[in-house]
């Protein structure tokens, strides 16, 4: 059975006889279905009876119903409700706005609204750098997303990319102080989107492209950063690069290898995978060979896609031409954003000695990490439940603080970089091991290094 998930975490309301084990055998109960006990309270006591919330992560929907099953089996033990707790928590949503001025009297209001408003709007008209300083503009990031490529869900539509870009606003506020506001759109049209975010440009300091399908989001990404004079970021392309980059500088620390010497394999040619390249060998990558659904991207070969064909144009100098699994032997590193159990364990035995897994795609990596760290000296996943969890959320709060701070118009390779390096050095050398290459999302560090990193590199708006 797989590991019990807080994202599966149910609370059940049980009415119990009152006994001295009541409360334990209920919990024996739970964890004899492998769900794993988080919480256990008596919200109401009666003489004879007492109703108790008990709270576990369990594994999907159907293990929550065996959990329910089990307890129930209990002698005079009664469940009246069982509910969803990652439901519970998007209960009508997850963000909201408040106010930074008081709005308490008749004066704040003649200051904040009418007439006093109006002195500021016409200061902006005549200045609109002003925006920056008098409105929510220098602190505020458009998460936009037209719902075609979310998470591991494919094509679901804006609606239902909402939680998601929900979450990512809760994100750039938690660990950054930015505010961030979803964007969803209910267009798929290239040119729809990008004309609608130049639309709605002058209220933000920043675009998170977000979820959107490629090859359209590089085009998209392009256009915007050219036409448009605030940073445009795709963290799908971009973020996950970043953090790549920064678990594969201290895994090679670690192993005693150089990025020029060592050879990669990345599986994914998609968002991801293309701009993780990039960045490798922005990074000083110099044996690169990329997989896509189809195989090995050849030198040399043309492709439709001007994404595509800039993989044959830059990687696989050595001209290796055959499958993934033929492609990993004698390589020092494999990097999968792709589709799961791709690799067996005969494929990642071929590998070199002291090679580098990051197999991050989610839930189910392209090969699990147990079979894998049986021959790789240093594991990584997309998961919270493994060591070495590589999470875009390392990087795009920092990335933005930096770019807002600095009045940035643009994002460069050497922006990416400097963030790279900044999230690798918030681990020192007497902390680095093969579990832990990378750091905690939740280390208030890490996105203070990296606005920092940025802002030094950034070049204002002229």
């Amino acid at each position: 059975m797989a590991a019990p998930s807080p994202g599966y975490s149910i609370t059940l309301q049980v009415e119990t006889p009152v006994s001295f084990t009541a409360t334990t055998d209920l919990a024996a109960a739970v964890a004899a279905t492998g769900a794993a006990v988080t919480a256990l309270d008596v919200v109401e006591s009666h003489h004879s009876s007492m109703i108790v919330a008990v709270s576990c992560d369990t594994v999907d929907v159907d293990h929550a119903e065996t959990v329910r099953t089990a307890v129930e089996a209990l002698e005079g033990v009664t469940v009246h409700e069982i509910t969803d707790r990652t439901f519970q928590l998007h209960q009508g949503g997850k963000i909201e706005t408040t106010l930074r001025v008081p709005l308490r009297t008749r004066n704040d209001l003649s200051r904040a609204y009418t007439p006093g408003v109006a002195r500021v709007c016409k200061a902006i008209a005549e200045d609109r750098e002003l925006a920056r300083q008098f409105t929510i503009k220098k602190n505020t990031v458009a998460v936009v997303t037209d719902g075609t490529a979310v998470l591991g869900l494919g094509d679901i539509g804006p609606e239902a990319a909402m939680p998601v870009m929900e979450g990512k606003a809760a994100l750039f506020k938690q660990f950054a102080g930015v505010d961030a506001w979803p964007v969803a759109l209910d267009t798929k049209d290239t040119e729809e989107i990008i004309s609608i975010v130049k639309a709605i440009a002058p209220a933000y300091g920043g675009i998170n492209l977000e979820d959107i399908s490629a090859p359209r989001c590089f085009e998209i990404e392009a256009r915007l950063r050219e036409e448009l004079d605030i940073p445009v970021f795709h963290d799908d392309q971009h973020g996950t690069a970043i953090v790549v980059q920064a678990a594969l500088t201290n895994a090679l620390k670690l192993t005693g290898k150089k990025i020029e010497d060592v050879k990669i394999v990345v599986a994914g040619v998609g968002a991801a995978g293309t701009a993780i390249i990039k960045l490798l060998k922005a990074s000083g990558a110099r044996h690169i060979v990329a997989a896509g659904r189809a195989g090995i991207i050849e030198r040399g070969s043309q492709h439709a896609d001007s994404n595509r064909q800039w993989l044959a144009d830059h990687t696989n100098e050595e001209g290796f031409s055959g499958s993934l699994k033929e492609a990993v032997a004698g390589r020092d590193v494999f990097i999968g954003v792709s589709a799961p159990n791709l690799l067996d364990e005969a494929d990642v035995a071929t590998m070199n000695e002291g090679s580098v897994i990051f197999a991050m795609s989610n839930p189910d990596p392209e090969v699990h990490p147990e079979i894998a760290s049986k021959y790789a000296a240093i594991v990584a996943t997309g998961r919270s439940d493994f060591p070495n969890q590589i999470n875009n959320v390392l990087a795009f709060p920092g990335f933005f603080r930096g770019l807002l701070d600095a009045g940035a118009a643009d994002i460069t390779d050497e922006m990416l970089v400097v963030a790279a390096r900044a999230i690798a050095e918030t681990i020192t050398d007497e902390e680095l091991n093969p579990s832990f290459i990378i750091p905690s999302v939740f280390d208030p560090e890490v996105s203070v290094r990296v606005a920092e990193a940025v802002a030094q590199v950034a070049t204002p708006r002229g």
